[in-house]
């Protein structure tokens, strides 16, 4: 045993962390638009040879008929999670026609308002017909422009292998189900106290085109006669021009323990929200929204990381949760970079494996209202002024300045990044890490300065930044072939998934009208 892995073991009271611990599940979940050649929105519909939106595990659509989906398999490999990606961009693009391409921006393209965004289709079912419904409401609470934003979900479990070993490690009494649960719940409490430092890295929209904020209010600037910006802005798409809103702002979710995380939801899905109950459920015949409440499914909550469990088509994800525990966690975070063709890369990946198993053997202390309004407060200084110098964030209740905190993040993640170097024979954690910290010496070394820099030396407005950098990947795509074998396992999960989509058709037996009132009774279903 090295000194340096000595010491790394002893900063999170471990005597040991076994490479089967390290053997980490991943997936993504990678949002693109589809937009034209001539850069905007595409009107088509989702393309038919990427099968259902509503049964495909791996390519669906999100808000938008033209904001896609690309989902990898869990896997413990981050080569074959890349690749699993990269191979979908590729099966993708054979199906969409000449005159499309993938927006590699998290901002949209030029927009023309709401009208101009299709909802999302997914058949006639009733699952389906709510999905639909459910983007519909989105529209009315917070207008369809902003739900054209994309990101990067990044799914994180620890192997089955570790937890037993682990409970025995901190002396637990707890059930398994139970112990690992309040850990996710205590990597979750730290990942909130720490989670600016994401955006600030790896936060690449500083930039909008002048559409997009139309009819809002705003504080951002001209950067030229098409684009706005902030100059020490990261990621606006974290802001309150994206996934912010009164309504949100005025959940306390709390992560102590489940059933108080559970309980703060449940309040939320069966509360009337008044300005929600003034759009209504229904006009005219015509439903609008699924319910009148503060929420209208689980999802609708905005969090920057979700607990999270598998479970079949339909069930409701607050009782996997109760019934069932914490399986994995699900990062929200995360901009697509414009300058990667996949928007992710593996150094990346590697950086967040090694923030979140910082984050998850760090002491978690528990969140109150003080460190609630702190954490949402770091956020926003972040992501609007990440950059500027002399910024100062807020540690329980003191002032500290962004740079010292972030540099002492940094030393405590180089621990958990060298334990993973030992246990898988290499240097790569640190070497990501690194980055990670020559960052924080230099924001011009950011994805959010170096788009800003590309977009003044080359005196491009964002859009025509992001069309040019859009073009280069499509061709990388176009022109990458995929295996035989692959090709022929998309295509047949593209074929099952159209008839998946017809056998649920066929076996509704309910009205939609009896369904939906079926769902929104289970909503008001209180713990008991």
């Amino acid at each position: 045993m090295t000194i340096q892995l000595k010491e790394s073991l002893e900063r999170f009271n471990l005597p040991e962390f076994k490479p089967e611990w390290g053997r980490f599940f991943r997936g993504i979940e990678k949002e693109s638009l589809r937009v034209t050649t001539k850069g905007h929105l595409a009107q088509s519909e989702h393309p038919a040879g990427l099968g259902s939106a509503l049964a495909h595990p791996y390519i669906t659509t999100d808000f938008s008929e033209s904001l896609m989906e690309l989902i990898t398999p869990a896997t413990d490999s981050i080569d074959g999670c890349l690749n699993f990606l990269a191979d979908l961009h590729t099966y993708t693009y054979s199906q969409l026609p000449a005159d499309e391409r993938l927006w590699v921006s998290s901002m949209p393209c030029q927009l023309e308002g709401d009208d101009d965004i299709p909802l999302a289709r997914y058949g006639s079912s009733n699952i389906g017909r709510m999905k639909t419904l459910y983007r519909e409401g989105l529209g009315h609470r917070y207008g369809r422009v902003m739900q054209t934003i994309a990101g990067i979900h990044y799914n994180f479990s620890m192997p089955e292998s570790f937890w037993a070993a682990y409970r025995d490690i901190r002396k637990s009494a707890d059930d398994l189900q139970t112990f690992q649960t309040r850990q996710y719940l205590h990597m979750i409490r730290n990942f909130h106290r720490n989670c600016w430092l994401l955006p600030y890295l790896f936060g690449a929209s500083p930039a909008v085109n002048k559409t997009f904020p139309q009819g809002r209010e705003h504080d951002l600037e001209d950067f030229d006669q098409y684009t706005l910006y902030k100059p020490y802005a990261t990621a606006l798409r974290m802001g309150n021009l994206g996934y912010k809103s009164e309504a949100q702002k005025s959940l306390f979710v709390c992560y102590n323990d489940l059933d108080n995380y559970l309980d703060s939801l449940q309040g939320a899905l069966s509360t009337p929200y008044p300005p929600y109950v003034a759009i209504g459920a229904k006009k005219d015949g015509r439903y609008l929204q699924i319910n009148t409440n503060l929420l209208q499914l689980e999802n609708e909550f905005y969090g920057s990381i979700r607990p999270k469990r598998v479970g079949n088509a339909g069930e409701r994800p607050l009782k996997l949760l109760r019934e069932k525990g914490i399986q994995y966690i699900e990062v929200r975070v995360l901009d697509l970079n414009p300058f990667l063709p996949l928007g992710i890369d593996a150094e990346e990946i590697r950086f967040l494996d090694a923030f979140l198993l910082f984050c998850l053997l760090s002491d978690s202390p528990a969140c109150t209202g003080v460190s609630f309004g702190e954490i949402d407060e770091n956020l926003s200084s972040v992501v609007n002024n990440g950059r500027a110098p002399g910024l100062t964030l807020t540690r329980e209740g003191s002032e500290i300045a962004f740079a010292d905190w972030a540099s002492e993040l940094l030393q405590n993640i180089r621990h958990t990044a060298g334990i993973l170097d030992h246990i898988n024979h290499t240097t790569a954690y640190s070497d990501a890490t690194e980055q990670q910290a020559a960052k924080i010496a230099d924001p011009e070394l950011t994805p959010s300065a170096q788009l800003l820099r590309r977009m003044r030396e080359e005196k491009l407005p964002f859009c025509a930044l992001t069309t040019a950098q859009s073009i280069g990947f499509e061709k990388h795509f176009r022109n990458n072939p995929l295996s035989a074998a692959r090709l022929a396992e998309l295509q047949e999960t593209s074929r099952t998934s159209v008839q998946r989509q017809a056998q649920i058709e066929a076996e509704d037996i309910l009205s939609f009208d009896d369904y939906l009132r079926q769902w929104n009774a289970i909503a008001e279903l209180r713990k008991k």
